[in-house]
């Protein structure tokens, strides 16, 4: 519980600096999406993977980030017919100041604990970009 309440704190605060640097109100939602965008552009379907949601959902998300310039939607060269979900410039620079805004409230706990955290989460397998850090596909609904 004390994990989910921090995340949610995180991200409310986040979004809230965000919103004071001039950037439009995001949802908790559209803020994730960023987290699991890969540099080079990330499949739909894999995006709705990693966010833990369908398709729909997924491209909905996308969508609305699209209306704001700060997703946009390619041609993927490496599969016919395929796309990939990419920053724009403009949601680059957002990610940049995103990540500028969290170093500061990591900063507020000290990099002790941080860097304590950190390691914690590292043996859990937790941290972004490990094996066991995706989250499990969604179940299909059954009536």
């Amino acid at each position: 519980l004390v994990l989910l309440r921090a995340s949610r704190w995180f991200d409310a605060q986040l979004l809230e600096r965000l919103e004071e640097h001039g950037w439009p109100r995001l949802t908790p939602a559209q803020s994730l999406v960023f987290a699991h965008l890969s540099k080079g552009g990330t499949s739909p379907s894999e995006l709705a993977r990693r966010l833990g949601s369908s398709r729909q959902a997924a491209h909905e998300l996308v969508a609305g980030l699209k209306a704001y310039d700060l997703l946009d939607v390619v041609e993927d060269p490496a599969r016919r017919r395929g796309r990939l979900v990419m920053l724009t410039p403009t949601g680059r620079r957002l990610a940049d100041d995103a990540r500028r805004v969290l170093a500061d409230l990591e900063g507020q706990l000290g990099q002790e604990r941080v860097a304590t955290l950190h390691g914690l989460l590292e043996e859990l397998d937790l941290v972004p970009g490990t094996a066991g850090s995706a989250p499990p596909r969604p179940r299909a609904r059954t009536r």
